[in-house]
């Protein structure tokens, strides 16, 4: 009995241990950023940070760094750098995730630049399953920013399908989708 009892306690002295150590040693908690660091960070949970405004009652604006449900690849603890958000065209005060400055030439271009797309893997990350929420395929966007810049737009727009036209013949079912994976850093 009294040895049950000795580790009922030391199960509980260990795992009171173990959450001052995680808390002591810190970790990014999303809603203890400030609007300045909040943007395209990482908590230490690997859920993705976003920025957001709200109006008081007064009329003042207050910004509030919250933790979504969306999961980043293979990164935790992470505040995006200021060389990131800059060799990427980003704004470090962006308010909520989005897809749509994907279909900004200027953005896309910045994105897709061989200083952002090979050394900023957190953004890249980000915008790859935004682009596949869109049914856009990010390495074959920006091969196609480098090409033909009308035609990358409009299969952003369409998401990367375009209906047939009555006559085509095309046969729907021939052609499935397959899951896209983010570049690896390797």
């Amino acid at each position: 009995m009294a040895s049950n009892f000795g580790l009922k306690s030391l199960a509980i002295l260990a795992l009171t241990l173990a959450i001052c150590v995680q808390g002591s040693l810190g970790g990014i908690t999303c809603e203890n950023l400030n609007k300045d660091t909040c943007a395209f960070a990482v908590s230490s949970s690997g859920k993705r940070c976003v920025l957001e405004k709200h109006v008081k009652r007064s009329g003042e604006e207050a910004y509030v760094c919250r933790t979504t449900e969306i999961e980043a690849d293979k990164v935790t603890d992470w505040v995006e750098s200021d060389h990131c958000i800059e060799a990427c065209g980003l704004d470090r005060k962006s308010l909520g995730i989005s897809s749509d400055s994907l279909l900004d030439y200027g953005f896309t271009s910045k994105l897709c630049s061989t200083q952002c797309y090979n050394g900023c893997l957190n953004i890249i990350d980000l915008y790859f399953n935004l682009a596949a929420g869109e049914g856009v395929f990010l390495p074959k966007l920006c091969e196609a920013q480098r090409g033909d810049a009308r035609r990358e737009m409009a299969e952003i727009r369409s998401s990367g399908l375009v209906a047939p036209g009555p006559v085509s013949g095309m046969n729907h079912f021939k052609y499935m989708v397959a899951p896209a994976v983010a570049p690896s850093s390797a």
